[in-house]
C-alpha cells in the first residue's frame, strides 16, 4: 500500500503559474464573478494511509491552518489525536480545499471528510474497503466524490496468481460503492512496474494520470506516469501489473508536475505525481455540484437530481476534456491547447481516434481536465431523447436490452466541425452480505455480475441503420464509450445509445454528454 507518484522538493520554490489558472485546469475562472463557484456545501471525501491534520483535534496544527475539514477519522471511527497525520494527505487535501488566497484549492468551499486507513503493516484491502464505505456514508450519505491518492501493489493481493482483472477486493469495493453510494471515485492512475495498480482496474471511477508544462502550459503527459503499455522485453517484465483485458487504464489527465502546495509546516513545496492530479478531478466535481444544486434549488427546467449521478459527472468531465487546440473558428469545440503523449503524439494520432473499438487513449484517456469547460458542458442541463436536443447537453436515463435511444440534434451541424460524445455506465458489483446488514464488514466478499455492453453511434438524422453511421464507439470491454469525430457535411445528425449485449440486468442506466457546433447561418 502506498501513495502514488509523489515526488517532493522542499527547496525554495520559484513563482510558477498556478495549476488552477488558464495554464492548468482553468478553475479560477469559476471562482470569480459572475460564476462565484467554489464548491459551497458540497461534501467530498479522501481516503489514504494517513490523513490531513485538523485544528482542534491535532495539537501540531496551527490556528492559521490553510483549510477547514468537515471531519477526520481513523478507518470507521473517530480520529486519534496527533495520530496518522500525514504530510502527503495534507498536501492532497490542500489541492482540493485550501482557502489560502495565494494558493487556493480547486474547491475551497467544499466540505472534506478524510479518513486514514493506517499503517500497511496493520491493514489491507478489507480495512481499506471498510474505510471507503465509512467516508461514503458521511454527510447523511451525500458525498459527491472521493479521492484515492493511494493504492495497493499486486504483491499484497491475497488471491493466488493475482492479476489486474477488476476483481481485487478493493477494486470491487470501489465499483460497488460508486453504484450503491452514488459517489464518483477519482483514482490516482499508476500501473506498471513500480506502480500501485489496485484499484486502477476499476470500471466505475475515473483514473487520472498527470501532465507537465511545456512553455509554461500543462500540455504533455509526464514521462514519470506508468500508464503506458510497455513493449518488447519491458512488456514481459511488468505484464502482471497491467490490466489483463484490452481496457485502457487512464480516463483523464490533469496537471501534476512541479505544482505548488503547502506542507504540514505551512511552507510552499513543489510536488509531482498522480497523487496531486486526482484531487483536481475530485474537487472539480464539487464545483459542478454547487452549480447543479443552485439550479435544483430554483426548480429550473431541465434540472433534476439526475445532475448528482456519478455516471453523469464522469461523462461530463471526460467529454469536456482538452484534446486539440482550436484555431479560433470554434470547429474544435473551443479547446485551448493540444495535449501530447510522452512521444509527442496528439489525440488525432491515437488509435482511439481512428478505431471504433477503442474509446480511450492509453496515456491521456479523453484528454486533460478543464474545470471551466466541464461547467460549459454541464450548465445547459438535462435533455430527454423524446424531443430534439440542443448543441451541448447531457442526459441520465435507462435503456432496455436489445433497444436504443436516439438524441436528434435540433440544429444542423457545421461541416468540418468536431463532435464530442461520451457515454458512461456501471459494472454491476454486488455485496455478498454475510449478516444481511446491508453494510460491508470485514470478511464479506463481492460478486462481479459483469458489464452490460452499450454502444454509441453518430448518425445522419434520417438514417436508422447503425451500419450507416458516420462514426461510433463500440468497445466490448469498457464502461465508457467516446466519440471525437469531424462532421463530413453540414446537416442534421443524431446520437444513438444502443444496448448491444446483455450480461446482467435487462435495463441499464447510463449517462450521456454531447458537445457539437451548429452550422453557421
Amino acid at each position: 500500500m502506498g501513495c502514488l507518484g509523489a515526488t517532493l522538493l522542499t527547496a525554495p520554490v520559484l513563482a510558477l503559474p498556478n495549476f488552477l489558472g488558464e495554464t492548468g485546469i482553468d478553475a479560477l475562472k469559476l471562482h470569480a464573478p459572475p460564476y462565484n463557484i467554489i464548491g459551497r456545501k458540497i461534501a467530498i471525501g479522501q481516503v489514504e494511509i494517513g490523513r490531513p491534520g485538523q485544528f482542534g483535534v491535532d495539537k501540531a496544527v496551527s490556528v492559521h491552518h490553510l483549510f477547514d475539514l468537515a471531519q477526520v477519522f481513523y478507518r470507521d471511527g473517530k480520529a486519534k489525536t496527533n495520530t496518522d497525520v500525514d504530510a502527503h494527505a495534507e498536501m492532497v487535501a490542500g489541492v482540493m480545499i485550501s482557502h489560502d488566497k495565494a494558493l487556493p484549492g480547486v474547491a475551497p468551499g467544499a466540505r472534506l471528510y478524510a479518513s486514514a486507513v493506517g499503517s500497511p503493516k496493520k491493514s489491507g484491502q478489507a480495512e481499506e474497503c471498510l474505510t471507503t464505505q465509512f467516508v461514503a456514508q458521511q454527510n447523511g450519505g451525500d458525498i459527491r466524490s472521493i479521492n484515492f491518492s493511494f493504492g495497493e501493489p499486486l504483491e499484497r493481493d491475497s488471491r493466488p496468481n493475482a492479476v489486474l482483472d477488476g476483481n481485487a477486493l478493493l477494486t470491487q469495493c470501489i465499483d460497488w460503492s460508486a453504484r450503491v453510494h452514488n459517489v464518483l471515485y477519482a483514482i490516482a492512475g499508476n500501473q506498471g512496474n513500480g506502480g500501485i495498480p489496485i484499484p486502477t482496474d476499476n470500471f466505475n471511477g475515473v483514473n487520472v494520470a498527470y501532465t507537465t508544462r511545456r512553455d509554461g502550459i500543462f500540455t504533455k503527459v509526464d514521462f514519470a506516469n506508468l500508464s503506458e503499455t510497455p513493449v518488447g522485453t519491458a512488456r514481459s517484465l511488468v505484464n502482471h501489473e497491467i490490466d489483463v483485458s484490452p481496457r485502457r487504464a487512464i480516463d483523464l489527465v490533469a496537471p501534476g508536475s512541479n505544482i505548488n502546495v503547502y506542507d504540514l509546516d505551512g511552507k510552499i513545496t513543489k510536488v509531482s505525481g498522480t497523487s496531486f492530479a486526482a484531487p483536481q478531478v475530485t474537487a472539480t466535481v464539487a464545483l459542478l455540484q454547487e452549480e447543479g444544486d443552485r439550479h435544483l434549488a430554483k426548480h429550473q427546467p431541465h434540472w433534476s437530481v439526475d445532475s448528482r449521478r456519478h455516471e453523469l459527472m464522469k461523462a461530463v468531465l471526460l467529454n469536456s476534456a482538452e484534446k486539440v487546440k482550436d484555431s479560433g473558428d470554434g470547429l474544435r469545440l473551443g479547446m485551448s491547447r493540444t495535449i501530447l503523449t510522452k512521444s509527442n503524439h496528439d489525440w488525432l494520432d491515437s488509435d482511439a481516434f481512428k478505431d471504433r473499438k477503442i474509446p480511450l487513449d492509453y496515456q491521456m484517456g479523453t484528454g486533460q481536465l478543464n474545470a471551466f469547460r466541464a461547467y460549459q458542458q454541464f450548465s445547459p442541463g438535462e435533455w430527454e431523447p423524446s424531443a430534439a436536443v440542443p448543441p451541448i447537453g447531457w442526459d441520465y436515463r435507462t435503456v432496455e436490452a436489445s433497444s436504443y435511444r436516439d438524441y436528434v440534434l435540433e440544429q444542423p451541424l457545421q461541416e468540418g466541425s468536431f463532435v464530442s460524445v461520451t457515454l458512461a455506465w456501471d459494472r454491476l458489483v454486488e455485496l455478498q452480505d454475510l449478516n444481511n446488514d446491508k453494510q460491508y464488514n470485514i470478511g464479506d466478499k463481492f460478486r462481479d455480475r459483469g458489464l452490460n455492453t452499450l454502444y454509441i453511434y453518430l448518425m445522419r438524422a434520417e438514417d436508422n441503420d447503425p451500419a450507416q453511421s458516420i462514426w461510433s464507439s463500440e468497445s466490448d470491454f469498457d464502461s465508457v464509450q467516446h466519440i471525437f469525430h469531424q462532421i463530413p457535411a453540414t446537416g442534421r445528425y443524431k446520437i444513438r445509445v444502443q444496448f448491444a449485449k446483455q450480461v446482467n440486468e435487462d435495463t441499464q442506466p447510463y449517462a450521456l454528454a454531447w458537445w457539437t457546433v451548429p452550422a453557421k447561418k
